[in-house]
């Protein structure tokens, strides 16, 4: 007996420390607790819908992300410099309006949503629960933008517009695990290699007038910078400029914008401002291979300068299999399923100011957003047709796939 009790002792010791030493991971009731959703980010609202991430796209809630926007405000009002940048990105960026949340994701327990707060030049963890923040994260800078999660889901890369700079931070407690320089204005970013790489896309000064072809010199540098996340030291940068001009292409843009990898990352497909079409990047040969001109809606206003922050298309992603690509026409007002075995594209899809792209977690549709209608639209990647919309809040944009608990209510 008294050995049998000693087993027992030593056994829930060894438990013991291997929980102690898995705490990071989610236990296997908790995960089986968790369903996946989407989270819409409202940009000029601050508040975030979450909706199905299948089938009919239903609202399931919505969640506030700027509980603290009081405080925010006088420390803003208070700081000279800061209240110039504020305004300078409610002018510019946010066609008059703040710009409260850019983009989202979950922690791996579901249990709060990480944000980024373009006017507040932050990012915040919003308890799913309580809608309380739980940690907040100052950029450098003045202004916070696009973000990445990494493929295990603990860390969260963002970037800083003003300060050039790409902060990666520990997703459930906001510390920061490093940083590095990049390109004027920091924009995508994207992990590959399993997480070993982070790529961030520049665009450079998209808040001037100077948008004439012959005044792209004056945009700043602009470039793709790679990183190795486990020592945050760059590896290598591309600027596009000359691959562009061997393809006889100088007259566009080397502002990479939306950009994805097709599932075996060997290619890259991006946007870049004042294009309507994409673009094909070979990883391993470093040339562009392919560059194709999409349509153009003739009611596009012509005025270069009247286009949202450069953009002409701004919204890309890839179906799971790697056969179709989905644009988002931005300035063109339409979306449209793209072969990308031929680049040739599907129906154009009527769309009023679409956003972004994304793909549902079923895999079926691409899910824009439709900034000018506030709502999100599902197109089929089969048929290249609309299959569902949805109203969402004010300015949507970001539209991202998350993990929340069963039976979560808005708080």
């Amino acid at each position: 007996m008294n050995s049998l009790a000693t087993l027992k002792r030593l056994a829930a010791a060894a438990l013991g420390g291997l929980l102690v030493a898995g705490a990071t991971a989610v236990p296997a009731n908790a995960a089986a607790a968790l369903r996946e959703v989407m989270f819409v980010g409202n940009n000029w609202e601050g508040t975030v819908d979450v909706i199905e991430a299948s089938g009919s796209y239903s609202r399931i809630g919505r969640l506030s992300v700027v509980p603290d926007r009081t405080q925010r405000l006088a420390e803003i009002y208070l700081n000279p410099i800061r209240l110039a940048f504020y305004l300078g990105i409610q002018q510019g960026p946010g066609e008059g309006h703040d710009q409260l949340v850019d983009d989202m994701y979950t922690t791996p327990a579901g249990d709060a949503l990480v944000v980024s707060r373009p006017s507040f030049a932050d990012v915040v963890s919003i308890d799913l629960a309580t809608g309380a923040v739980r940690w907040r994260f100052a950029v450098s800078g003045f202004r916070s933008d696009h973000m990445a999660v990494s493929p295990d889901g603990r860390t969260v890369a963002v970037s800083a517009s003003t300060g050039n700079t790409v902060h990666v931070l520990d997703i459930v407690t906001g510390r920061q695990l490093g940083s590095f320089a990049t390109g004027d204005k920091p924009h995508e970013n994207i992990y590959t290699g399993g997480g070993r790489y982070l790529w961030n896309m520049s665009i450079g000064e998209v808040n001037t007038d100077l948008d004439a072809p012959w005044l792209d010199f004056t945009k700043g540098d602009r470039k793709i910078t790679v990183a190795d996340t486990s020592t945050f030291r760059v590896v290598k940068t591309i600027d596009m400029r000359p691959r562009l001009d061997a393809f006889g292409r100088s007259d566009l843009s080397d502002a990479v914008r939306p950009a994805v990898f097709a599932p075996d990352e060997s290619k890259l497909y991006f946007q870049v401002s004042f294009f309507a079409g994409l673009i094909e990047y070979d990883a391993t040969t470093d040339k562009i291979t392919r560059i194709r001109d999409l349509p153009q809606n003739p009611a596009t206003d012509p005025d270069r300068t009247t286009w949202v922050n450069d953009s002409r298309h701004h919204g890309l992603s890839i179906s799971r299999d790697g056969a179709k690509l989905c644009v988002a026409g931005t300035m063109d007002d339409y979306a449209t399923v793209v072969d990308r075995a031929t680049l040739n594209p599907g129906p154009l899809v009527n769309a009023i100011k679409p956003y972004w792209a994304t793909v549902s977690a079923d895999g079926r549709d691409c899910v824009i957003s439709e900034a000018g209608a506030d709502k999100v639209t599902a197109i089929s990647f089969a048929t290249g047709r609309a299959v569902a919309s949805v109203p969402v809040g004010d300015h949507p944009q970001r539209v991202r796939i998350g993990r929340i608990p069963v039976g979560w209510a808005a708080p």
